[in-house]
């Protein structure tokens, strides 16, 4: 082989390897601390996102008061989505960018029972009273835990006047997805927002609350102010409120609206 064909191979492999090199660069990370009531389709849309950029998504899932205490702990992060009233908070306290805010999904809060077992009437405040007095057993997620859904649940109790009459057959969960013990047999009845029932096999969705006792609550997304990828944040964000994508939303229960 001449001198020239040696150089060109050279200079072919440098070439593939610097390619190489500037892609690597150029895939990111993002790490993301979130409320669990988008978990289903936040997790489905990082794995779109992953394969059309390239970027790698880190997730992490919670209820917004322990999302609140990792953003406060200094935990690394590059995307927070939490409730619009808590973003809209610790964004006044230099957590999140201001005017970063992207509001994806509302959902509100319902009521679950084992696929194939009798379907209870919540169908007004009074009904709801009688079914929860006379479920076996019901679960929620714990309200210390600062879930959105679990500190709103425990309101409605105080409003019906049966928290005491319900306390000894209530099962308080750290967060997660508490209608899967109603899946397992271990629970009657689930009171949780809708988009963390419905993606529980094996569980059938009641419907919502009554109005009177309804909370809808937004999710919005804020781009940390101690990213370390601000723009590869910001182009994650700006993927998770793409129109095309509504629709999944809405079949996740995050497109809620009153009755």
């Amino acid at each position: 082989m001449t001198i020239r064909g040696h150089a060109m191979i050279a200079l072919a492999l440098w070439a593939g390897l610097t390619n190489a090199g500037a892609g690597a660069a150029a895939a990111g990370e993002v790490k993301v601390l979130s409320a669990g009531a988008v978990r289903a389709i936040v997790t489905e849309l990082a794995q779109a996102f992953q394969q059309e950029t390239g970027h790698t998504v880190t997730l992490s899932f919670g209820p917004v008061g322990v999302t609140r205490g990792k953003l406060a702990s200094g935990e690394p992060v590059d995307v927070v989505i939490m409730t619009d009233v808590a973003i809209d908070d610790v964004a006044k306290q230099g957590a999140v960018v201001p005017g970063s805010r992207a509001d994806l999904a509302r959902t509100g809060m319902g009521v679950g029972v084992r696929e194939g077992a009798p379907v209870p009437d919540i169908a007004t405040p009074e009904a709801f009273k009688r079914t929860l007095l006379s479920a076996k057993s019901i679960v929620y997620v714990d309200p210390k835990q600062g879930a959105t859904s679990g500190i709103h649940f425990a309101s409605v109790l105080d409003r019906l006047g049966i928290a005491e009459a319900v306390k000894g057959k209530s099962q308080l969960v750290p967060g997660g997805y508490p209608a899967e013990k109603v899946a397992a047999g271990e629970a009657e009845m689930v009171v949780h927002q809708i988009s963390e029932i419905v993606p529980v096999k094996g569980v059938v969705l009641v419907g919502p609350l009554p109005a009177e006792l309804q909370k809808v609550t937004v999710y919005s997304a804020g781009l940390a102010a101690r990213s370390a990828t601000p723009e590869t944040a910001r182009a994650f964000i700006a993927f998770l409120t793409r129109p095309a994508f509504k629709a999944k939303f809405a079949a996740a229960g995050l497109d809620y609206r009153q009755p």
